[in-house]
């Protein structure tokens, strides 16, 4: 096997996040994008201690292949799963998480996976980029073309967020196609139109635009296209964002608001958020009550507990407890929301305040917060960004001594590096459990419940 050598191959497993594995001799090769039972004619890109192929042909699908609804599946980096059936797709990604978690001997923690109860029209954020179609030049909106820096594939027909959002992304291209408007391309530092941010509240029907640029000019007459447009949906915000940076990312240099607020509002069975435009909130409304309902599971009854929110953002999971305990008639003695972020903590305590609910929030470093306080949690719940806990921080966590730790994970494998820790710090776990947040994408989520002893 060298490189650029090309074979034939049979796929056998697959790995988080989905790339296929097989045997060629004595060496294990991955291919991307692949499925078990594949039969492929691939060519290799990388050989050493991790071996690479790309597809160049499937000769044998897998027998739950099936053709994809949406014309983009294999141009653009959205998907992972668009030529499967769903509920195939469900049984891969709890099989792939086990796998991760195979060295500590947890298998038998595991409930079922909980399927997405949508797997089309669920994600109330989409951020596209502007970019050109190759060679033609021609403006183009939606996702970045696999394997380049500045083609993007117009992605208005996709499956994933609700209707009016693709209609919201065809105006916006047509209107500046129109003005002859040209995207920012990085290494030469032409164009203005970098990527276009749209939000919208499945139990409210609200939708935030968020328009983003290299430069300061006047974008009046393109906000008021969009608020004229005929759309189910409402959009109550229009907002464009100035971002100089070099760097493939949005950074806010300048925030403008064009018309209506800066904000929109989301439900979550009973609660109600407010959700400022750049504020984390779960990508999957209908869903989300089905992860939270998996978090309070786990934390258990609340009557007369103490419990910490660390990591907690705008304060969703918190509120959305403390709402659950009120139901069942549970007097809890504290939640508090730790944040380091003054802005999203201040868009928490709006949000306990809009609900009338006994949460508190404090903008604090986790490290000053467990020397500070005087109360200790009975149980401790922590949602890290994808790329987990830093080391460094979980000595201070463990400081804490909460009885019980519900650990969620939009990316398990980064839980499995921030794992080893607890359980030296005395913790094992009792149960865990993946929630499809992310339909026909390669995510999960996965929620852990860490009790000491």
């Amino acid at each position: 096997m060298k490189k650029n050598d090309i074979l034939e191959v049979t796929i056998e497993d697959i790995k988080f996040p989905n790339i296929g594995v097989c045997k060629v001799g004595d060496r294990t090769l991955q291919v991307k994008r692949s499925l078990p039972g594949q039969r492929l004619l691939v060519k290799i890109t990388k050989k050493g201690r991790t071996n690479r192929a790309d597809i160049l042909e499937v000769l044998q699908p897998n027998p739950n292949e099936t053709p994809p609804k949406c014309s983009l599946f294999g141009l653009c980096g959205g998907c992972a799963f668009q030529n499967i059936s769903y509920p195939y797709e469900a049984t891969l990604k709890d099989k792939m998480i086990k796998d991760i978690f195979a060295p500590f001997n947890i298998e038998d923690k595991f409930a079922p996976i909980i399927p997405a109860d949508a797997t089309e029209s669920y994600r109330n954020k989409m951020e596209f980029s502007f970019g050109d179609d190759g060679e033609a030049g021609n403006l183009t909106l939606g996702m970045r073309k696999k394997g380049s820096y500045y083609e993007a594939v117009n992605a208005g027909q996709c499956l994933l967020p609700h209707p009016d959002i693709g209609k919201i992304l065809d105006a916006t291209l047509e209107y500046f196609t129109t003005a002859k408007a040209k995207f920012y391309h990085r290494k030469r530092e032409t164009g203005t139109l970098r990527h276009l941010s749209i939000r919208h509240g499945h139990g409210t029907g609200e939708v935030l635009v968020n328009l983003i640029t290299a430069d300061n000019g006047d974008y009046s007459g393109y906000a008021n296209m969009l608020a004229a447009l005929p759309l189910d949906l409402t959009i109550v915000g229009i907002l464009h964002t100035v971002n100089t940076s070099v760097a493939d990312a949005i950074v806010v240099d300048k925030l403008n608001l064009l018309h209506g607020r800066d904000y929109f509002f989301e439900t979550i069975g009973d609660v109600k958020f407010k959700i400022p435009t750049f504020a984390f909130f779960q990508t999957n409304s209908p869903m989300t009550k089905s992860l939270y309902n998996v978090i309070a599971d786990f934390a258990g009854d609340l009557e007369g507990k103490t419990l910490f929110d660390l990591y907690c953002g705008v304060g969703t999971i918190g509120l959305y407890l403390a709402s659950q305990a009120q139901a069942r008639g549970q007097q809890v003695k504290k939640i508090l929301g730790i944040e380091i972020m003054p802005e999203a903590i201040k868009g928490a305590k709006e949000n306990a305040a809009l609900n009338n609910s006994i949460c508190q929030f404090i903008a604090e470093d986790v490290k000053v917060a467990v020397k500070e306080l005087e109360d200790k949690p009975y149980i401790i719940i922590l949602d890290p960004p994808r790329e987990g806990i830093v080391p460094k921080a979980i000595p201070t966590i463990l400081e804490f001594g909460a009885d019980k730790i519900v650990y969620v994970s939009c990316k398990p494998t980064s839980f499995v590096a921030n794992l080893p820790a607890f359980v030296e710090g005395g913790y094992k776990v009792t149960k865990a459990v993946c929630v499809d947040m992310f339909p026909r994408t390669a995510n999960v989520e996965a929620v852990f419940l860490l009790e000491r002893g």
